[in-house]
């Protein structure tokens, strides 16, 4: 992503903050633009129980983790720490919603000129963690939207061990899909060891249950959607 914003010229932007595990943000170091003087950086998100989002993203390049400060970053970020209420990005809503997930974590829905995005990673469905909510708000945060983007990270069999862990099953996915309303489903946050071959039989599965009341297909990186 840095490569690519550079070779297009591009040096200001937003960067919205969902959680603060490995996974999602350990790729911040490695950022390129961060390192330029001309970057500008919106960063949205919440804090949790942390003092601030800049001290989560922070701690990542604290030795030993890393060999560069966080104090040798020279791009402009600024912080803006959002937790509950709605906010706009050049004419775009942008609302948050806490995830189901371990160590808390935000979900959002962004709307714009009539179009609805929802992105809703690391949320497991069919568990309430701390500060987590309940099915039906997940389903009333995402109802009639063009797009829902869900964790679908375990088979049901695999789920079995990996409860509370803050994962859904592929299928509670396409049920909350189906029953908010939604016209298309992403699959996301794949299981590490899962083939194509695997993911292409969870969404044959996915296709076959819908029978067309929804397009669902597996989220993949570089992949670009118009609403």
């Amino acid at each position: 992503m840095g490569n690519r914003l550079l070779a297009e010229g591009r040096h200001d932007f937003t960067m919205i903050f969902t959680h603060a595990h490995w996974d999602h943000i350990m790729g911040f170091p490695f950022f390129k633009p961060i390192y330029q003087t001309k970057t500008h950086i919106n960063l949205y998100g919440c804090p949790f129980t942390q003092d601030s989002v800049k001290k989560l993203i922070a701690a990542i390049m604290n030795p030993p983790n890393f060999p560069v400060n966080y104090d040798d970053i020279t791009a402009d970020i600024r912080y803006r720490e959002e937790c509950q209420c709605s906010f706009t990005i050049s004419g775009m809503t942008v609302t948050p919603i806490a995830i189901s997930h371990p160590n808390m974590g935000m979900g959002y829905r962004f709307e714009e000129d009539g179009k609805s995005f929802v992105f809703l990673t690391d949320n497991e469905l069919t568990y309430r963690h701390p500060g987590g909510m309940t099915y039906d708000d997940y389903r009333a945060f995402a109802q009639g939207a063009d797009l829902l983007v869900h964790d679908a990270e375990y088979r049901p069999e695999e789920y079995r061990q990996t409860r509370t862990w803050g994962h859904s099953v592929y299928t509670d996915a396409l049920q909350l899909a189906l029953d908010a309303g939604v016209a298309r489903l992403g699959l996301f946050h794949h299981n590490q060891e899962r083939t194509d071959q695997a993911l292409e039989e969870m969404l044959a599965d996915c296709r076959r249950t819908a029978g067309g009341a929804l397009e669902c297909f597996a989220m993949h990186q570089d992949l670009e959607i118009t609403l």
